[in-house]
């Protein structure tokens, strides 16, 4: 017997693939919802943006501790997968550098309500901030050196100092209309830069 794809076969990829794509639609609608309300937004107002009904985010993450959980974990892997993305694509590695440490300042300030989940006692929320920095801290080790190696910044940076700097410099952000952590941030990755040599 020949199959001609149109079998239980083809079908099965294709519908995890379907699934897959649904999944993350539902988390970027979720990082969205969290980002305009805070991590306590309705969960009809996620099911709303996603244009799904509230049974098919329960079905997914039976409680908010799982959803704010699996957003996270979205949000970081996108932030991880951006580093060799923007080193391939822009036009120097200190480019590169810059344009992820916006991405990351993204991350870190549209986190409303996130710092106070994971000082919660739910052990969902445990590993977060270890998973964070496995994933994070590589990607900006990377990009340093490949900086650092092009001349382009001072080599004795390192990639947690770096990030905890950016990390302090987003704190208030939301609180008071005449900070701007962007432009702060920007401050700080121009420093970085080694004087052109005449």
């Amino acid at each position: 017997m020949v199959d001609d794809g149109t079998g239980s076969d083809a079908a099965v990829p294709r519908k995890r693939s379907d699934a897959r794509r649904n999944q993350e639609a539902l988390l970027d609608a979720a990082a969205a919802a969290f980002i305009a309300a805070g991590v306590h937004v309705p969960v009809r107002d996620i099911a709303t943006r996603a244009g799904v009904g509230v049974g098919t985010i329960y079905r997914h993450f039976p409680t908010r501790a799982d959803l704010i959980v699996a957003v996270y974990h979205h949000q970081i892997e996108a932030c991880a997968a951006a580093g060799p993305r923007l080193l391939a694509s822009a036009g120097t590695p200190h480019a590169a550098l810059a344009g992820w440490i916006d991405l990351f300042v993204d991350f870190l300030v549209t986190k409303h309500g996130l710092a106070e989940a994971l000082r919660s006692d739910d052990a969902t929320f445990g590993k977060l901030h270890a998973h964070f920095l496995d994933r994070l801290l590589p990607v900006c080790a990377h990009l340093l050196a490949a900086a650092a190696a092009a001349g382009e910044i001072r080599p004795d940076v390192g990639a947690l100092e770096l990030m905890r700097g950016v990390g302090n410099l987003c704190i208030g952000d939301n609180s008071d209309p005449r900070y701007d952590a962007r432009r702060m941030v920007g401050f700080l990755v121009a420093g970085l830069r080694l004087p052109a040599v005449p």
